[in-house]
This record gives C-alpha cells, sequence and structure tokens, in this order.
C-alpha cells in the first residue's frame, strides 16, 4: 500500500496538471483558433487510433500485466518475454494495417457529402502511424507499470504530449503553420514519448531481448489464447468508449461538427475520471500479484479502497464542473455549446459511475474466470450499438451521451455482480451513501449561491464554497482513511508552525 501511495501521489500530480493542460487546450485553444470541424475531426482521430491500436495488438497490454510475474527473473531475460511481446505485436499490427488499407473506400464513403469528408480523405493514412505510436506507447507503458515504473510515462502521455498540441495550436494562431502543420507535429510527438519511453526501459536495464525459454514457448498458445479474449474486452471497451463518437460522425450530417461539440463535453468529463487514472496505474500490477499469491484480503482491501477514494474525487469534480457551467460556456467562446451543457451532464454522470465501480473489470481480467470480463463486454458494444441506432436519429448527440451512460452503469452493475457471487467481494458501504448525500448538499448550496457579475470572482468564491462544504462533510463522516490521513497530516503541520 505505501508503493501505491507513493506512486498514486506523483500520478495524481502528473493527471491533473496534464489535465489542466489539456483542459486549456480543449477549452481556449482549440475553441479560439480551429473550427468546430477541425476540433471535430482531431477527437475522431484519437477514437480510432486508440480503437486500431487496441485491436491490432492482439490484447498484448493484459498479456503483459497477466503473465510477467509468472515469467519475471534475477536476469532481466525474463525467458525471452519481451521477445514474444514485440514480435506477437508487430505480427498483428502489419495483419491489421493490410486491412485498414484494403478497406479504406468503403469507410471513407460513410462520410460522403458530410462536412467530413474532405479531412478524413486528406488524413486518411495519418491513422496508421498515430496508431501504431500509440500502441507502441501503451505497450512500453505495460512494461513499465509490469516493473512498477510508471511516472514518466504518465508524464510523457499525460504532459508532454499536450504541451506540443498547445504548441502547434499556437503556431497556427500566430499564423506559422496551418492544420496540416499541426497534424504532423501530433503524429511525431507521438513517436517522441514512444521512442522516450522505449530508452527509459532500455537504459534502466529491466529487460533484455533474449531467444525464447521453453516456458515461454509452450505457454505462448495459452498466452495468445488469453491476448485474443484480452482484445475482445479491450476492444469492446475502447468500442463503447469511442463507439458513440464514431456513430455520430456517420449518422449525421453536421458530422465532425456534432463531434467536435460532444468530444468537447467528453473532454471535459474525463476530469471526473482523473482519480482512477491515478490509482489504475499502479493498483492494477498490485492485483495481478496478489492473484499470483491468492491473497483475496489483500485484493478486496484495494478494491474498496480505490472505489471510495475514486467516488469521493469524482463526486468532488462532477459537482464542480455541474455549479460552473456558466463559465465553462463562456470559456467555450463558440456560441454552439450553450444549447447542449445537458450532454456533459449525462456523460459526466457516466464518468461517475464507472469510476465508483473501483478495479472491478481488472479484478475479473486477472483472475481465471477474465473471459467473463469479454462477455460482457461484447454485450455491451451490442447494446451500444443497438442504443445509438435508436437514440442518434431522434436525439442526436443526448442520445449518444445517454447510450454511453446507460452502457456505463450495466457494465459495472454486471462486474458487480460477478464479483460478489463468486469472490464474495464488493467495494460499496455506508460511504458510498454518504458520498452521495454529501455531493448532493454540496450541488444544492453551488446551484443557489447568488451570482456576482464579476466573472472571475464568481468562479472563486462559488469553488471554494462548495469546495469547504464537500471537504468538510467527508472528513467529519471519515469517508476516507488515506484522504483523512492527509488532512491530519497537513493540520500536525500546521500546528507545529
Amino acid at each position: 500500500m505505501n508503493l501505491l501511495k507513493k506512486q498514486g501521489f506523483y500520478n495524481t500530480i502528473l493527471l491533473y496538471f496534464g489535465t489542466a493542460l489539456g483542459f486549456f487546450n480543449a477549452i481556449i485553444l482549440f475553441q479560439r483558433y480551429l473550427t468546430l470541424e477541425e476540433i471535430g475531426f482531431f477527437q475522431l482521430l484519437i477514437a480510432i487510433s486508440v480503437l486500431y491500436a487496441q485491436i491490432a495488438s492482439l490484447g498484448v497490454n493484459n498479456i503483459i500485466l497477466r503473465y510477467f510475474p509468472y515469467y519475471k527473473t534475477e536476469d532481466k531475460k525474463h525467458g525471452g518475454f519481451l521477445n514474444f511481446i514485440f514480435l506477437f505485436s508487430g505480427i498483428s499490427f502489419l495483419v491489421f494495417t493490410i486491412l485498414f488499407v484494403l478497406f479504406k473506400t468503403p469507410i471513407v464513403n460513410q462520410y460522403y457529402g458530410k462536412d467530413g469528408y474532405d479531412l478524413l480523405t486528406r488524413y486518411y493514412y495519418y491513422l496508421i502511424p498515430v496508431s501504431f505510436f500509440t500502441m507502441a506507447y501503451t505497450i512500453l507503458e505495460s512494461l513499465a507499470r509490469a516493473v512498477f515504473k510508471n511516472v514518466l510515462s504518465a508524464f510523457l502521455k499525460e504532459v508532454l504530449l499536450r504541451v506540443f498540441t498547445s504548441v502547434s495550436v499556437l503556431l497556427i494562431a500566430a499564423k506559422l503553420m496551418d492544420y496540416r502543420g499541426f497534424m504532423g507535429i501530433y503524429l511525431a510527438a507521438n513517436a517522441l514519448i514512444a521512442g522516450i519511453l522505449y530508452y527509459s526501459i532500455y537504459s534502466g536495464k529491466h529487460f533484455s531481448f533474449s531467444a525464447l525459454s521453453d516456458e515461454v514457448k509452450n505457454n505462448s498458445r495459452d498466452m495468445i489464447k488469453y491476448g485474443f479474449f484480452a482484445v475482445l474486452s479491450g476492444g469492446s471497451f475502447a468500442l463503447v468508449q469511442n463507439l458513440d463518437m464514431i456513430m455520430l460522425s456517420t449518422m449525421t450530417v453536421q458530422s465532425l461538427a456534432y463531434v467536435g461539440i460532444y468530444g468537447t463535453f467528453f473532454t471535459i468529463a474525463v476530469i471526473i475520471n482523473m482519480p482512477a487514472k491515478a490509482l489504475n496505474r499502479t493498483s492494477y500490477q498490485i492485483i495481478s500479484d496478489a492473484w499470483k499469491d491468492n491473497n483475496f484480503e489483500k485484493i478486496a482491501k484495494i478494491y474498496h479502497k480505490t472505489s471510495v477514494v475514486q467516488s469521493l474525487i469524482g463526486g468532488l469534480l462532477l459537482v464542480g464542473l455541474i455549479i460552473n457551467k456558466h463559465h465553462i460556456i463562456y470559456l467555450l467562446h463558440k456560441p454552439e455549446y450553450q444549447n447542449y451543457f445537458h450532454v456533459f451532464i449525462i456523460v459526466g454522470i457516466g464518468f461517475f459511475i464507472d469510476i465508483t465501480g473501483g478495479l472491478n473489470s481488472h479484478i475479473i481480467n486477472s483472475s481465471k474466470y477474465y473471459k467473463w470480463v469479454t462477455m460482457i463486454l461484447v454485450l455491451a458494444v451490442i447494446l451500444v450499438v443497438l442504443l445509438n441506432l435508436i437514440l442518434i436519429p431522434a436525439v442526436g448527440m443526448v442520445g449518444a451521451a445517454i447510450s454511453y451512460t446507460v452502457t456505463t452503469f450495466i457494465i459495472n452493475f454486471a462486474y458487480w455482480l460477478f464479483i460478489k457471487l463468486k469472490f464474495n467481494m464488493q467495494p460499496f458501504d455506508k460511504m458510498h451513501i454518504y458520498i452521495l448525500g454529501i455531493s448532493a448538499i454540496a450541488l444544492i448550496i453551488g446551484l443557489k449561491l447568488p451570482a456576482i457579475s464579476n466573472y472571475y470572482f464568481d468562479l472563486l468564491y462559488r469553488s471554494t464554497i462548495v469546495l469547504l462544504v464537500y471537504c468538510s462533510l467527508a472528513y467529519l463522516l471519515k469517508i476516507s482513511e488515506d484522504i483523512n490521513e492527509v488532512f491530519d497530516n497537513l493540520f500536525s503541520k500546521i500546528k507545529l508552525r
């Protein structure tokens, strides 16, 4: 738990700094120097590249997290495990890329006559290298996480990549570059962070290339089988996360403009997921190691604690964003956002539901019942497709948001039920009811506070009052031992002064 706290602390700082930078990019720079169609295409590029990399890697990331503890050796050769990973992922990416090129025409034709057609035809092949470096980075990140070295990867992805994005948009603002240059810098930045992470792992001598051991060879079929199920679950999860954006782009005439608005609100809502991202970078591997040792008590403890901490912080972030609606709309600069803030609220609730589930999916994925994650997520994809087909034509962006949130709830309920029945573990107790209660109280207070004409004073005083109310109630109710411990240490240091 000390490692979880230490790396969780550093990851939290980096993730929130990166989130602030991403917020600045999406809310300030993009809205002032890119068109809605260009914003939409960038969001679509990220969605497709994540899905592309997830499917093309055939579950390599999950293979690393699950199987590395069994092949780990002191000589750092790990039975040629690294060779197996790189060879397997390289071949699978090549096969998927050939299919992606062959099916270019039917894919692009989905956008014919829509506002995204020109951009997609112009930058279609950019998707291949962006997806490759996305895959390379995620594989290297999983290797780093396997040896509990995950702070650098957080900095590269959450901070450095966004710095390059900021610089490229500012170059557009200065009329020193156009959108093509922006795309080129984004591609180069993805290559750079993958290269830096590779060098860090290589120079740290945590892994070395070597011939495959008999053990790795004999178990390669089982690992590939696991990877196949993992890619079904991982690809299905990526589809659930991104299918609403992709279907919105193909089912509406305003294709990329709608994706630009929806994607921007989705980017804002991602802030709610930051506590989970910070904790999961370390806790995933701890769970995997605990399964190896059959340490059910440790798994249950982490399951509960991560759920409480994530829910507590996520609830505060969701409330804080909702009460500052007018400030967010003002910052977005474009009048098109005014009538769609309820899209953000619906998606934000979906993110809150997801982080409340804690480590549910990884607990199942790391056990012998990992196939159940695949089945649940495949059914979830079918559900989200059906919901989108019904709701997007009826209510547009709102339909995509409802589809995402309903599907997220059903997925997490299925995970919770499975873990409860199979392992007699579940993360919920009265503390979660307290979290909902203090969230409701803070939200009502924040919405009822009188408005101040000065934009900055209103933002500051409204947020400060809600923060004080929320944190005071959380501390007094002792919702999280870990968070109370942080406050107690802070108070003791203040008294010493």
